[in-house]
């Protein structure tokens, strides 16, 4: 399990966005939804790392009452291209002072419902690449399909899902395998994954190629 918190059989996963929106002084420039879209791309695939499925979401808000709505409608869009109902949302927004800069958290709970098999027993991919800021709006070809992940876990093609974040490659891998691994050439090692541009794979010995056909060319080999 990478950084949810297991409470009675709850799965709690979050993730926060700061001076990426609409405000003047942000420093990455997006539309309001995007930005929280992409904050809940985060918590939804730590749930799935954890083994489980949103069932409420909890918005933390601290851009004004005018973010509110826009907010929701982009965790809506990720639910909606994800074929997926959408949970009941609620929170709080920050409406006595104003802020120069956005920020946002979004924070899932969800209910277990995975097992999750042994990293050592898995053959591991990485699928998508590694970017953050501007070039996650720049490179949308090269971010990681939720929507084939998702269908993946359903069809039970493949066992784990593991979210690279902002320590990069190398050191999700650490935590995964709980020792530091060789990584195959020509991997990104040490940068960020951003918004949950790049997840960590794990797949049976007898269902690799039926995977590699579902991901298509951006799923390459984890270690040498």
């Amino acid at each position: 399990m990478r950084n949810a918190l297991i409470v009675d059989g709850m799965v709690i996963t979050t993730d926060n966005s700061a001076a990426i929106g609409e405000k003047p002084q942000d420093i990455v420039h997006v539309p309001d939804e995007v930005a929280a879209k992409f904050a809940a791309r985060v918590a939804l695939a730590e749930q799935w790392a954890a083994g489980g499925e949103a069932t409420a979401i909890l918005l933390h808000n601290f851009s004004g009452e005018l973010q509110w709505p826009r907010y929701v409608s982009g965790i809506t869009q990720l639910f909606s291209e994800l074929d997926m109902p959408v949970p009941p949302v609620s929170g709080s927004t920050e409406s006595n002072m104003e802020t120069l800069q956005s920020a946002l958290a979004v924070t899932i709970i969800g209910r277990k419902l995975r097992m999750l098999a042994d990293p050592h027993e898995l053959e591991w991919f990485i699928y998508g690449e590694p970017l953050v800021g501007e070039a996650v709006i720049n490179h949308p070809d090269r971010i990681a399909n939720l929507r084939i992940v998702k269908n993946a876990l359903d069809l039970n093609q493949i066992e784990r899902v593991w979210p690279i974040g902002s320590q990069g490659i190398e050191q999700e891998a650490k935590k995964l395998f709980g020792r530091t691994m060789p990584l195959a050439q020509g991997i990104s090692e040490e940068a960020s994954g951003g918004p949950a541009t790049c997840l960590l794979i794990g797949v049976r010995t007898s269902k690799v190629e039926e995977a590699k056909r579902m991901f298509g060319r951006h799923f390459r080999e984890l270690i040498e």
